[in-house]
């Protein structure tokens, strides 16, 4: 088995397996129909030409921390992929624009700060697709996380297991499946509490005030209503509490109600983030047409309270107790016909509403602007005129739509040479108003069962996400501490561009494959976000033009029990002239970037990952080293000399990963235990994610120290 695959072959629609009507289904029936139905929806939306990266569940148990692990750390172990803090990751060095999809349907974005919806152990595969995409992907483009949930179809069982460790972490979880009937059902819960919530925001071992409790379940129901259809339930809930971390040593710069002292590392800043997604689908998988029609609904939260003693205030001059919210439900219909031996259409179309609410509340110092007679620059000097505050209440609400409509047609031209072509159409209507249309190219040359080329062009059209969008005016803060230099703010837009990708992969040898992939893009509208409040929560602008260039490297060798992957990426993103949300930004950062491209913030030159585990049969079962390892070249930050924004760079860094594990095949109550332990960061490196500085960018992080992990799993 593979332990990773870049996928750029020709899919083709499974035949339907003819059963007569009248004939009662049995247990192996039901599990050849679903795994019948699970290729057929695969085959609905195949990522033709563009870059697959997979992580199935071999994979996913046998990394360090295994099943426990979550969903950043597992993505940061494909090629291009960056980590940022807050649990962030860049892929190709965009920043954000990724899509997660649950069996292949869209799950509307979270409102987040540092939160993660999905838990990798509701998978039994994840894919990270990438490059220039078929024309079924619109709206976030730079990459697709596919999440294939677990049915329960082929087996009745679950797990119960416990993980913890280092920075006070505790994380129980349980799984639940199976099958009834024409009935698969699957079941997931855990529960995560550590003392290292969000990144620490110094160079410590521990960070204050820094706990987080997670909560989240999924759960999924299939009925297979004959041998050609069945309906799906699946959804679930995320639930964060994070405390916000202190900096010690912080000095105040305010008198709030006579006091003007405060221990910063005794504030108290917390923030709560929720979400509730659901899906229901039906699909239907014939001899020549396959489709899949799924309504799907998400809510979503986030809630920040400032210290409830004025902490804030004193420091900053202000504070926010903000709450935004998004409820988004719509429709995905996706499907594919066989038209001829050469040509197979797949169409769709897409809709979404959405209803977000912004309510931010601020205390504020009333201000006066003065200026220095004899200073020839004539710099404002503002100043308090109290130390009482105002309350100012600011309330954003928006309901928007998002529509879609696609065609495209996969042309065998041989048995060895696949052109897929079509084009979708995509509008939005919400804080901006546009629409565009959107041709999608792209040919895969197979010339043997070793080789196989891909190049292709992509048209992509990216709206803001309309959840972010929590500000559109500043005015109502004039001549208090919170006031903008600038006055005004173009709304933002969205993001419009070419794509060009191509890329090969070879076998080498028995169990050995290379693959490069390059990619060049440029962009109108370059969607940015930055972090420009006191919440955890980013907020998008727009550079007017863009570019991004990269080069990818993979590698991976299975063979036997061992497997073994490598990767290395090359490239950079840059923008020129920010032309929305001006009102967060410095007049002497805007009027740089208007004549010049620099850096965005999220940009990395260099990225690599790469690890291997081997499995050693002993006398107990089986015994599964495993290790990996992640290089930053460093993040963009301010330029020392104070010329160029983005014009500096963060050091390098490389952190490794080990981990063991003992699977026990009995006997007795021992069969089907695991236990395991981990060492994160080994060599105890201490190493900025980020400092503090950059464009749009708020305080520093650090990367976790070394870390000691144990965990226990019953499999039944």
């Amino acid at each position: 088995m593979r332990r990773f695959a870049l996928l750029a072959s020709v899919v083709f629609s499974a035949p339907a397996l003819a059963q007569p009507a009248d004939t009662p289904a049995t247990g192996t029936d039901i599990v050849v129909t679903a795994r019948r139905l699970d290729e057929a929806r695969n085959d609905i939306l195949p990522a033709l030409g563009a870059s697959e990266f997979n992580f199935d569940r071999t994979v996913l148990n046998n990394q360090v921390g295994g099943a426990d692990r979550n969903l950043t750390q597992v993505l940061l172990q494909a090629p291009g992929v960056t980590q940022d803090s807050y649990g962030a990751i860049h892929v190709r060095n965009e920043h954000g624009n990724l899509q997660y999809r649950l069996n292949g349907v869209v799950v509307p974005e979270s409102i987040s700060g540092f939160g993660q919806t999905f838990d990798p152990r509701i998978a039994d595969s994840i894919a990270l697709i990438t490059g220039t995409l078929p024309a079924q992907y619109g709206y976030r483009t730079s990459g697709v996380i596919n999440l294939a949930t677990k049915s329960g179809a082929f087996a009745n069982g679950g797990d119960v297991g416990y993980y913890g460790g280092s920075q006070g972490t505790i994380q129980p979880s349980a799984t639940l499946h199976g099958s009834t009937g024409n009935l698969n059902y699957f079941f997931s819960g855990s529960y995560l509490q550590n003392d290292l919530g969000v990144e620490n925001p110094t160079d410590t071992r521990h960070a204050i005030h820094d706990r987080t409790r997670q909560y989240r379940a999924f759960g999924y129901l299939s009925d297979q209503v004959s041998d050609t259809s069945r309906i799906t339930l699946f959804g679930g809930t995320a639930i964060g509490k994070f405390q916000i971390p202190d900096v010690p040593g912080q000095e105040p710069a305010f008198t709030f109600n006579g006091r003007s002292t405060f221990d910063s590392a005794q504030l108290d800043q917390n923030q709560k983030e929720t979400t509730h997604y659901g899906v229901a689908a039906y699909q239907y998988s014939g001899d020549a047409v396959n489709f899949q029609i799924a309504p799907f609904i998400r809510y979503s939260a986030t809630r920040f309270t400032p210290d409830p003693q004025g902490g804030d205030i004193i420091f900053n001059g202000f504070n926010d107790a903000a709450r935004l919210s998004s409820l988004a439900y719509g429709l995905q219909a996706d499907a594919s016909y066989k038209l001829s031996e050469a040509h197979t259409l797949r169409f769709g179309v897409f809709f979404q509403n959405e209803r977000t609410k912004a309510n931010v509340t601020s205390l504020v110092f009333p201000t006066v602007t003065t200026f220095d007679p004899a200073d020839p620059s004539h710099t404002p000097i503002i100043k308090t005129t109290s130390d009482q505050p105002r309350s100012i209440t600011d309330r954003e609400s928006k309901t928007g739509q998002l529509y879609g409509v696609y065609l495209q047609d996969e042309w065998s031209l041989s048995p060895t040479l696949t052109l897929n072509y079509g084009a979708r159409f995509d509008v939005v209507h919400a804080y901006t108003r546009e629409q565009q249309v959107s041709p999608r190219v792209n040919l895969v040359f197979q010339p043997s069962a070793y080789t196989t080329f891909h190049m292709g062009y992509a048209r992509n059209f990216t709206p803001p996400p309309q959840e972010l969008v929590g500000t559109t005016t500043v005015a109502q803060f004039n001549d208090t501490t919170k006031q903008s230099t600038i006055k005004f703010g173009d709304p933002v837009k969205a993001e419009r561009e070419h794509y060009f990708d191509a890329g090969v992969q070879q076998t080498i040898a028995k169990g050995l494959t290379v693959g490069v992939d390059a990619y060049y893009k440029v962009k109108r509208n370059l969607l940015d976000e930055g972090q420009f409040g006191s919440s955890l929560v980013l907020s998008p602008f727009n550079y007017a033009k863009g570019y991004a260039w990269g080069v990818e490297l993979r590698t991976n060798y299975t063979q036997g029990p061992v497997s073994l992957y490598a990767n290395l990426a090359r490239g950079k993103e840059k923008g020129k002239d920010i032309v929305s949300s001006q009102f967060f930004f410095d007049p002497a950062e805007l009027a740089y970037i208007a004549d010049h491209y620099i850096y965005t913030d999220h940009s990395q030159q260099w990225t690599a990952s790469g690890g291997g585990s081997v499995t050693i049969k002993n006398g107990l079962g089986a015994i599964v080293p495993t290790a990996d390892f992640l290089y930053g070249d460093g993040l963009r930050a301010a330029d020392p000399t104070g010329l160029i924004p983005n014009g500096g760079k963060l050091k390098s860094y490389f952190t490794a990963n080990f981990g063991i594990a003992q699977n026990f095949d009995g006997p007795g109550v021992l069969k089907g235990v695991s236990i395991r332990f981990d060492v994160t960061n080994i060599f105890d490196k201490s190493y900025l994610i980020r400092d503090g500085s950059g464009v749009g960018v708020g305080a520093p992080q650090f990367g976790a120290r070394r870390g000691f992990f144990w965990g226990i799993r019953k499999t039944f």
